[in-house]
């Protein structure tokens, strides 16, 4: 079961639970959102793409919920001087952060981090109360 926290505004949450359907769940979600705040299919479809591997991520390591979070940029002028970007957060309750990893030609997995590192603007992990957040900037046209 999906828990909607909130997706009016300028942001949307939910909490998936540790289950494979999650993943997605979770890409349809975004994508919705996305779209209804009128995001382009290129921020869309790298948004879900980059979703996709965090929340395969978390799924793969953690057996507690999973929660994903988009703030998009401000419209009303309030956001900082740079280029306005997309934020999202991916979190889970296992406290350790994420590890990038080369992957060899035939490795099945360990390109997601890689992934978010190519396509984001910036990127980074956080510590939580009770786990931890990875979070990436996509810059959006603005």
């Amino acid at each position: 079961m999906v828990c909607v926290i909130h997706t009016e505004g300028a942001c949307a949450e939910w909490t998936f639970p540790a289950e494979p359907d999650s993943v997605r769940s979770a890409r349809h979600a975004v994508g919705d959102a996305l779209r209804q705040w009128g995001f382009g299919p290129a921020v869309v479809d790298v948004t879900v793409l980059l979703v996709s591997e965090l929340v395969t991520n978390s799924l793969r390591y953690t057996s507690g919920p999973i929660g994903v979070r988009l703030i998009r940029p401000a419209v009303d002028g309030t956001a900082p001087p740079r280029s306005p970007a997309l934020v999202v957060e991916v979190s889970d309750p296992l406290p350790d952060p994420p590890r990038e990893r080369l992957a060899g030609p035939d490795d099945e997995g360990g390109r997601g981090l890689q992934l978010v590192a190519c396509a984001a603007r910036r990127w980074g992990t956080r510590r939580g109360r009770t786990g931890k957040t990875v979070w990436f900037e996509l810059p959006v046209p603005g």
